[in-house]
């Protein structure tokens, strides 16, 4: 019998060192931080005042681009790229896939001469033409419309993305159809901003403030999981579907609690000094990092920004994240589940909205009850969250965030919000009318003269609320980590800008009819209150009995993406988003395609994945064991032996082998009866025929796993990948 490779897998990691230079990372982040990034600043040294102060209008105050003025900006802008190392530079934009594309383009152009010069214009910079026809788009083009134009988004900043052999400069752009549909996660993000933007602006007038301009912003937390590659490119399932599809559990996973915030292993803090460096230079104002729950499993998270740069970021993060990596001898995953058993990842969503003066409209201040802009807009996102709570719920759907929703370890799958007791007590009383006393801060001692007095918060955080109030923002802790943030942003704006033009309008009609302001206020914010009040939750989201209050509530239960993105076009979101231009109707119901056509995708990759790994893999194994086995007990009969142990295994191993056979019948049937014609039939059928064929030939398999021998092992396992660092 030869040894596993998994024992020279083990060799390598153990006997792995970096090879670069480790005295590369400055200390000094100012010296560094946005370097690559060509902020407004460079352009104001290398524009002149007139051309500067009339992009500063459309960045600052969203006025239409002045196209005179883009061949004089392309030119700095070529310049400054050049100067930091650039050859070519890219559209960068965001299709309906999740992530990223570009194509590049190169600065160099031949001139009459024989040589080259390099050339980069106004109608270069403000539109590009990559082909739209291969990018997912739910039928707004078809395969042989090819033409699609990128538009150059001003508000996000360019940037230079680095590689060993040069440098890229990248344009951040929005993507639509030739027919002006949009094909992007941008373009509905960048609408939706300028919704909440005018209907809070309508509002902030009742209250004495001024603004010329409201925006979101976001803070969003990476979890993610580090593996070594030498253990992930022996896992065809991780290379394939970004999971694991087979796994036994192993004796010790995250029962100690041991790895969550625990001393982060050198290996892996040297690699998220390195990921960070790099981001700092593009601009992105990383702040935290830290181990979380699993074991194996991370944290990285930025600070606040306007919500559409911090959607650009987060793919930014991502991707650096992930190419940084490799130069440490790991594989950073953002699946949502890579690994049963232990905790998944997500991408918690910190939402506030500010005013162009710094007012954090979410910000209860010293004394909430008396802090009436705060209660207004707090309560617009009572009223948002509940009416289109099923719009919230779709907007992370996905067949990866499924293996995570509703579990015991992230969000329920039942949308509600925390606020704590001392808010949930002051809307109380503004709907009784009455003073009565709330929760309030002060200060926690601990018990030993050497330890400071520390100020307590008056309300605590719940961790399994999917949408929580955490001081001065609201936390969606739904968002999956795999996916773009740019449509649960986009929908959390679209649905606040709702609430805030609907109250404020109310607001008005009752000032109309004679009524002083705060009583009008105090009417409104009481209404809204006792209307929408059955989406507040205080209590522990996990249990079983929270799901039979919320159905008494009336809540919707979503378990799963198939009884969720049904919904997404319905006549109720389809009114939503057209009334403030977010999405038309045609734009809403392709991506509810898109959405159909990724999860059948998913679903049947991993179905196929599953049946040939079991087939060609496990089961061999199994038989290679039970051959060896078998000649055991043939021979030890031959010298009138007998061992229960080796007949019992023999037994136990050839009844799974067996049923494993079977299983895999049933799979290979799921997987070749496709379901039907569109894509919807087939969504279907991957859910209820697919999914469960998977899980029966991985019960099987994962018993299996636990009977071969180290020496027969096919593939790593989860002892392995979440332990060896």
């Amino acid at each position: 019998m030869q040894l596993s490779a998994n024992y020279d897998v083990l060799a390598a990691v153990n006997n792995w060192k970096y090879h670069g230079n480790v005295n590369s990372i400055p200390t000094d982040v100012s010296q560094v931080f946005a370097e690559d990034v060509l902020t407004m600043d460079v352009f104001r040294s290398k524009l002149s005042k007139p051309v500067f102060k009339s992009l500063l209008a459309t960045v600052d105050r969203a006025e239409p681009l002045d196209r005179n003025i883009a061949d004089i900006v392309a030119l700095a802008m070529k310049e400054w790229a050049l100067e930091k190392g650039a050859t070519h530079y890219t559209h960068w934009f965001q299709p309906l896939t999740g992530s990223t594309a570009e194509k590049h383009d190169s600065f160099i152009s031949p001139n009459s001469a024989g040589g080259a010069i390099t050339e980069f214009s106004g109608k270069e910079l403000i539109q590009g033409e990559p082909d739209a026809s291969s990018f997912p788009s739910g039928g707004l083009r078809a395969t042989f419309e090819a033409r699609g134009y990128t538009a150059w988004d001003p508000t996000s900043p360019a940037f230079i993305m680095r590689h060993s052999n040069g440098a890229t400069l990248c344009i951040p752009t929005a993507f639509a159809s030739w027919t002006g549909e949009a094909l992007d996660e941008k373009t509905p993000l960048l609408r939706s901003m300028e919704a909440l933007n005018k209907a809070t602006l309508q509002a902030l007038p009742l209250f004495g403030l001024e603004a010329q301009k409201v925006y979101s912003t976001v803070g969003l937390e990476q979890e993610y999981f580090l593996v070594d590659e030498e253990f992930f490119y022996r896992r065809p399932d991780l290379t394939l579907c970004g999971r694991t599809l087979f796994g036994a559990k192993p004796p010790r996973g995250q029962e100690l609690e041991d790895h969550y915030f625990g001393s982060i292993p050198e290996r892996v803090l040297s690699y998220m000094a390195d990921a960070e460096f790099q981001l700092y230079k593009l601009g992105v104002p990383v702040k935290t990092r830290h181990n979380e729950v699993a074991p194996g499993q991370y944290e990285i998270a930025p600070l606040y920004e306007q919500s559409n740069i911090a959607a650009d970021h987060q793919q930014l993060l991502m991707q650096v994240m992930k190419n940084t990596a490799r130069k440490y001898g790991l594989v950073c995953m953002m699946h949502e589940k890579p690994f049963a058993g232990v905790n998944g990842s997500g991408k918690h969503t910190n939402w506030s909205m500010s005013t162009d003066t710094g007012i954090n409209l979410l910000e209860p201040g010293d004394t909430p009850q008396e802090n009436m802009i705060f209660l207004f807009f707090c309560s617009a996102v009572l009223k948002a969250v509940d009416q289109y709570q099923a719009l919230l719920r779709i907007c992370v759907s996905s067949a990866a965030n499924d293996h995570r929703l509703g579990a015991n370890e992230a969000p329920p799958a039942i949308i509600s919000i925390f606020l704590g007791e001392q808010l949930t007590g002051i809307l109380e009383h503004l709907v009784t009318g009455t003073s009565g006393s709330t929760a309030e801060a002060g200060l926690l001692g601990l018990g030993s003269p050497v330890l400071p007095h520390l100020a307590r918060h008056a309300g605590d955080r719940n961790r399994t609320s999917p949408f929580a109030f955490t001081g001065n923002k609201f936390e969606f802790r739904a968002v999956g980590s795999s996916q773009s943030s740019s449509f649960p942003i986009t929908v959390l704006n679209t649905i606040i800008a709702d609430a805030v033009a609907d109250m404020t309008q109310e607001l008005k009609a009752q000032l109309e009819k004679g009524s002083d302001f705060s009583s009008a206020l105090k009417s409104v914010l009481s209404d809204i209150i006792t209307k929408h009040k059955r989406i507040i939750f205080n209590g522990d989201g996990y249990s079983d009995d929270w799901k039979a209050e919320a159905k008494q509530r009336g809540l919707l239960n979503m378990p799963d993406t198939m009884s969720a993105i049904p919904h997404l076009d319905s006549e109720h979101h389809i009114a939503l988003f057209t009334k403030h231009h977010v999405l038309s109707q045609r734009e809403l119901e392709a991506r509810a395609e898109v959405m159909f056509d990724h999860y059948f995708k998913t679903i049947n990759i991993e179905g196929e994945t599953t049946e040939w790994i079991a087939s060609t893999m496990i089961l061999p194994a199994a038989m290679s064991v039970l051959k060896e086995q078998t000649a055991l007990a043939l021979s030890m009969q031959q010298l009138s032996l007998h061992s229960n142990a080796v007949l019992s295994g023999i037994q136990e191993l050839t009844t799974l082998a067996d049923t494993l056979h079977e299983s895999l019948n049933v799979l290979h049937a799921a997987n070749t009866e496709l379901g039907g014609d569109t894509i919807h039939e087939k969504a279907h059928h991957v859910h209820q025929h697919v999914i469960p064929a998977m899980n029966a030939v991985r019960s099987c398999a994962d018993k299996i796993e636990r009977l071969l021998p180290d020496a027969l092992r096919v593939m790593p396992n989860y002892r392995e990948m979440l332990f060896v660092k």
